[in-house]
């Protein structure tokens, strides 16, 4: 990879970004070259149970124990964050603490190395050079990605936490670009 990468941190949607997919969207990247970038939306909880579809997983489960939207591309595929006590082999670290782990492998054999896993059905994904110019136009932030915005048990307030976070002129940016 080179200096340039975004990978292991987010993007997140300004107000004035139009697709109704994104709108308040938190992005973990989970790579990002030349050919384009590749994330999951880490603050869109569905409503589904993750015992409902990896019951395997289910036990390892952060909260909430749910199935999460990655992102509009491929809804059927399914993508795993888990959050580690420390390096492992079974999954690719992304960020300290967080990385990728293969749902096909066995939970009980890696349970022990994990604090938790959150699954994503789809992934947000972009071109060759068109995340670049999103970011250019003003619809993403780009910030440093901790695992607690990955792993919030509150994701409904991840978007305002990691804009406030960054402080300055991001703690005022409302919600609602019409609120100005």
């Amino acid at each position: 990879m080179n200096d340039d990468t975004l990978r292991g941190r987010l993007v997140v949607a300004t107000p004035a970004l139009a697709d109704g997919n994104f709108a308040h969207a938190v992005v973990l990247l989970l790579e990002h070259s030349a050919e384009g970038a590749v994330g999951v939306i880490v603050n869109r909880p569905t409503e589904t149970p993750l015992a409902t579809s990896v019951p395997e997983w289910a036990s390892l489960a952060a909260e909430p124990t749910l199935l999460f939207l990655g992102g509009p591309v491929q809804p059927e595929a399914v993508i795993a964050l888990a959050r580690m006590y420390g390096p492992t082999e079974d999954v690719e670290q992304i960020l300290p603490g967080v990385g990728v782990v293969d749902l096909s492998g066995d939970p009980t054999r890696i349970g022990a190395a994990i604090a938790g896993v959150r699954v994503f059905a789809g992934y947000a994904g972009w071109g060759a050079g068109q995340l670049e110019d999103e970011i250019a136009g003003g619809s993403w932030f780009v910030v440093d990605a901790r695992p607690e915005d990955v792993f919030s048990d509150e994701p409904e307030t991840v978007w305002r936490g990691v804009l406030r976070r960054q402080g300055g002129v991001f703690t005022t940016i409302p919600p609602d670009p019409t609120a100005n």
